[in-house]
């Protein structure tokens, strides 16, 4: 089983004007400790689950490209892209120039989008709910149109939301044959299938419908001539292991659930994170307990330049 470091709050003790440090030191730490990736919240208003839009938000991939210059090993993603929040085209930029300046490290982690308030309030596009999964669709296809070939595949993409006349991409991302894609979401209806026809990984609520879910998924898979064991099974959780380490076996026993369940990598959030300790006490109690619980997967293939 691999963990990843997610910051999806970031209303730290020391404010604002030590946020360059603190995330600086929280990824470095991290990096050190063993986890396999962090990634951040695609929103630009804290989101009402974590503390309503008065507390402190940045904007994702921003924050993802100062992650790149303070990393060398894990990958970056914002957990999840709200589909409908950049033009796809646009996007598929952002995510190559993050994989070049990373080293190859990017994944495009996307969805629906959950939060209308933010996106009205900043006039960010933002439709209804069956319109929102459509443009995740077709910006699933824009992006693996831009990441084709040595340039992107030129030919004029046109859907019923979308038209890109020109998917040009140049310079063309590292990881080959595109940085990997994770679809965010447990719905059946629309996520899992198109997680069976785009995606390299998903993110699954954790719940006790994980077995059926990825049984579905498995069968979605067939149907599509997708190789099942391939999709990374992915869950979000969180890490609470103590001020001084008194919940790690609480912890471990959660991880154990989800392995058995078929999850392989827990993208969870550290209770604490910019106190750094539990950072550390993750990467000394918890990483190493873990890792021979699920298979690993290949490291990442970059291509040579």
């Amino acid at each position: 089983m691999k963990l990843g470091l997610h910051m999806p709050v970031m209303s730290w003790e020391a404010g604002p004007t030590a946020f360059r440090a603190t995330l600086g030191e929280i990824a470095t730490t991290a990096e050190a400790a063993g986890f396999d990736s962090i990634d951040v919240a695609d929103h630009v208003w804290q989101h009402p689950i974590m503390g309503g839009p008065y507390e402190p938000q940045l904007e994702a991939y921003t924050t993802l490209g100062f992650l790149a210059a303070r990393t060398e090993r894990v990958r970056l993603m914002a957990l999840a892209t709200a589909a409908s929040y950049r033009a796809p085209g646009l996007l598929a930029k952002i995510v190559t120039t993050l994989d070049i300046l990373s080293g190859g490290r990017a994944m495009l982690a996307i969805g629906a989008g959950d939060y209308e308030d933010e996106a009205t309030g900043l006039g960010l596009r933002f439709g209804p709910l069956a319109e929102r999964f459509d443009l995740l669709q077709e910006t699933l296809q824009v992006c693996l149109r831009m990441w084709a070939g040595e340039n992107g595949d030129e030919r004029p993409f046109e859907g019923r939301h979308i038209r890109v006349a020109r998917p040009l991409n140049v310079p063309q991302a590292l990881h080959r044959p595109h940085p990997p894609i994770l679809v965010a979401g447990s719905g059946e209806k629309r996520t899992l299938p198109l997680v069976a026809r785009y995606a390299d990984a998903c993110n699954l609520k954790p719940s006790p419908d994980i077995p059926r879910q990825l049984d579905l998924l498995r069968r979605l898979c067939d149907e599509a001539g997708t190789d099942y064991d391939r999709i990374e099974k992915t869950a979000p959780f969180g890490f609470d292991v103590g001020e001084r380490g008194e919940k790690v076996g609480e912890v471990i026993e959660k991880l154990e659930w989800l392995v058995g369940m078929g999850i392989e990598t827990v993208i969870g959030w550290v209770v604490g994170v910019d106190r750094i300790r539990p950072i550390e006490i993750m990467g000394r109690d918890v990483i190493p307990a873990v890792a021979e619980l699920g298979p690993r997967r290949p490291p990442a293939t970059v291509a040579a330049r």
